[in-house]
């Protein structure tokens, strides 16, 4: 008997613990939809992507050429030169990785440039959330864009609104 009543005590104690927790939602996509630095940023990111790929694939291109070449040429050439052909596009090769490695690679200029554009929107979405969550008393704030095991959440704790009125964004 006295182990159900500490059972049914600490239930009930788990149970207000858990009741008196306060959880929000919020929409990154939505936020960052409507945050005009973000897609100035994105866009950006964009470009210089584009014009990176554009160099790497010109390398990349004459890499092929070169082989063409070699293969349209081999049976004609000394050992010498099918070395010295074999040498170049070799190297035209590893000057399209290094390339490739230089803007795409984890350490690479795409990456720094998305740390630098991304990384000022990104603390001033999280201290707005720790703004409000600290001023609303949340518990717990999840990010529905980026959790697909949420099947449903009611409106009326998604904040995201809130964030963005904070950042000065509000619609």
């Amino acid at each position: 008997m006295k182990r159900f009543a500490t059972l049914t005590l600490l239930c009930c104690v788990a149970a207000i613990a858990v009741h008196a927790q306060r959880f929000a939602l919020i929409d990154m996509e939505y936020i960052l939809k409507h945050i005009p630095a973000y897609g100035q940023a994105t866009s950006q990111m964009e470009t210089s992507s584009r014009k990176w790929q554009s160099e790497v694939e010109a390398v990349t291109n004459e890499a092929k050429s070169l082989y063409e070449n070699y293969q349209n040429t081999a049976k004609t050439l000394s050992d010498a030169q099918k070395k010295q052909k074999e040498e170049a596009i070799v190297a035209k090769e590893k000057q399209a990785n290094d390339l490739r490695r230089k803007y795409f690679g984890p350490e690479g200029e795409l990456y720094k440039q998305r740390e630098s554009l991304m990384a000022p929107i990104q603390d001033q979405i999280y201290n707005a959330v720790k703004e409000i969550s600290t001023q609303k008393g949340y518990s717990l704030v999840l990010d529905r864009a980026s959790d697909n095991s949420i099947i449903f959440a009611s409106p009326a704790i998604d904040i995201s609104d809130d964030i963005l009125a904070r950042l000065g964004y509000s619609n």
